[in-house]
């Protein structure tokens, strides 16, 4: 039976929640504070509605980290959000994994739509994510 945990984030807008909730999956596989921002890694992500679209971004980055370059970002950040064709452009601001400088934290198999949740509703918006550990 495969582990879960929920990941939560949140911003002023939906841009930010979604940076932060990439950058929650990368905390969970080692301590943040020791990847260096030497590097950047873009990607592009597209979904049928903002579900789908957070799974494809977090599922694109996870894939950075699982196959060559094996990249581990610090921090994301949104470049074009559009919301009517449900796209996304995002560059990580990382470096390339290394056992040797970086913790070893919890492998991320999977990311889930299972209780996956978009709130864009009041000041704060809100975003939850089930992943597979």
């Amino acid at each position: 039976m495969a582990l879960k945990t929920r990941l939560h984030a949140w911003g002023d807008t939906l841009e930010e929640a979604f940076e932060h909730c990439v950058e929650a999956m990368f905390g969970y596989m080692t301590e943040l504070d020791t990847v260096e921002m030497t590097e950047t890694q873009e990607i592009e992500a597209e979904g049928e509605d903002m579900l789908s679209l957070l799974f494809h971004l977090l599922d694109e980055f996870l894939f950075l980290f699982s196959a060559e370059p094996f990249f581990i970002a610090k921090k994301i950040k949104i470049t074009e959000f559009d919301r009517e064709n449900f796209t996304i452009r995002a560059t990580g601001y990382g470096e390339q994994f290394s056992l040797d400088k970086h913790p070893q934290g919890t492998e991320v198999k999977a990311i889930t739509y299972s209780n996956m949740q978009v709130h864009e509703t009041g000041d704060v918006k809100h975003v939850y994510v089930i992943i597979d550990i």
